[in-house]
C-alpha cells in the first residue's frame, strides 16, 4: 500500500495556477475571458495570468476614482502608517517574493533577496516621508499687503502607471510608492514579461491596512492597456516609466486631451537600487496656495 500511495505521489501533477487582476481590493477575473502564459527567464512555464481588457481598465480607473476622497483626505501621518504596514506584510513574504524574482530575471538567490530587502526599505523610506513632504513643497510667501499668503501641495488624483517591464518587485514598489504616499490612487499596468511578483505584492496590499482602489493592477499587454488609461477622462496624470518610445508617444498624445500631468520614461535604465530622491513625488503633487488677512 505505502509503495502504490508512493508511487501515486510521484505522479501527481502540479496545479497550474492562473493569477487574476487586482481591483477595487478584490480579485476578479478579467472580463474578456483571457490569459496568457508566463515563463521564467529559462523559458519554463510558471503559471498562466489574467489579461486585462479596455473594460478592466475603466474598472480600475472607477474604483480609483472612488477611493481618492477618502485616501486623499487620510492624515499624512496615517498614510505613513499603511505604507509601513505593507512593508511588514511584503517582508513576512520574503521568501516567496525571493523564489519570484529569481524565476523572474534569472538572477542568483542571494541577488533576488537583496532586490527583495530593498523594496522593503524602499517602502519604509517612503513611509517616512508621509508627513514630510508638505514641509518641502509648501511654502509662506512674502506679499506686498496684509496677508498670509500659504502654499501647501495637494494630490493629483488617480495616476495611470506603466511599470517598469524589469524589475518586477523594486521597480514595482518604487513607481507604485510615491503616488500613494501623497494622497494619490492609482491604476499599474504591470511588467507584462513578468507579472508574479506585481499579483503577489497585490495579495500583500490586500491584506494590510491599504483601503480597496487605492492600488489597482492589471496584468497582460501594456501597449493594448497604456492608451486607454492615458485618454481616459478621469485619469489626472500617467507615469510612463515602463512604456518603450512608440507607445510613451501615443500616450502622450491622448494625455493632452484633458492636460494630465505625464512623467516621461527616463532617458536612460534605471538603477533602482539607487536613492530615488523625491522626484516621483513631486511629480504627483499640485501646488494650492490660499491668501488670509493678518488680524481678526
Amino acid at each position: 500500500m505505502s509503495e502504490r500511495v508512493a508511487a501515486q505521489a510521484m505522479e501527481r501533477l502540479a496545479v497550474r495556477k492562473t493569477y487574476k487582476l487586482f481591483i477595487g481590493g478584490a480579485f476578479p477575473r478579467s472580463e474578456s475571458g483571457r490569459s496568457y502564459v508566463v515563463t521564467s527567464s529559462k523559458g519554463e512555464f510558471l503559471a498562466n495570468a489574467s489579461k486585462a481588457s479596455r473594460k478592466d481598465a475603466r474598472d480600475a480607473v472607477s474604483a480609483a476614482r472612488k477611493a481618492f476622497p477618502g485616501w486623499s483626505g487620510a492624515t499624512a501621518y496615517n498614510r505613513g502608517q499603511i505604507l509601513y504596514r505593507v512593508a511588514e506584510m511584503l517582508e513576512g513574504r520574503r521568501a516567496q517574493f525571493v523564489a519570484e524574482v529569481v524565476d523572474a530575471d534569472g538572477v542568483s538567490a542571494k541577488k533576488a533577496a537583496e532586490l527583495v530587502d530593498a523594496a522593503v526599505d524602499r517602502l519604509v523610506w517612503y513611509a517616512g516621508w508621509s508627513d514630510k513632504i508638505g514641509a518641502i513643497q509648501g511654502s509662506a510667501n512674502p506679499v506686498a499687503g496684509p496677508y498670509f499668503n500659504l502654499s501647501s501641495p495637494e494630490p493629483t488624483g488617480v495616476v495611470a502607471v506603466v511599470a517598469p517591464p524589469m524589475g518586477p518587485l523594486l521597480g514595482l514598489v518604487s513607481v507604485i510608492a510615491p503616488v500613494i504616499v501623497t494622497g494619490n490612487t492609482c491604476v499599474v499596468v504591470a511588467s507584462e514579461r513578468a507579472p508574479l511578483p506585481s499579483i503577489t505584492l497585490a495579495e500583500v496590499l490586500a491584506t494590510s491596512d491599504l483601503p480597496g482602489g487605492v492600488v489597482n493592477i492589471l496584468t497582460g499587454s501594456a501597449a493594448e492597456i497604456a492608451p486607454w488609461l492615458a485618454g481616459h477622462m478621469d485619469v489626472n496624470a500617467i507615469d510612463l516609466t515602463g512604456a518603450d518610445a512608440e507607445l510613451a508617444v501615443t500616450c502622450e498624445e491622448l494625455a493632452a486631451e484633458n492636460l494630465k500631468r505625464v512623467l516621461r520614461p527616463p532617458a536612460a535604465k534605471v538603477d533602482w537600487l539607487a536613492d530615488p530622491g523625491t522626484g516621483r513625488m513631486t511629480a504627483f503633487l499640485e501646488t494650492k496656495t490660499v491668501w488670509h488677512p493678518i488680524g481678526t
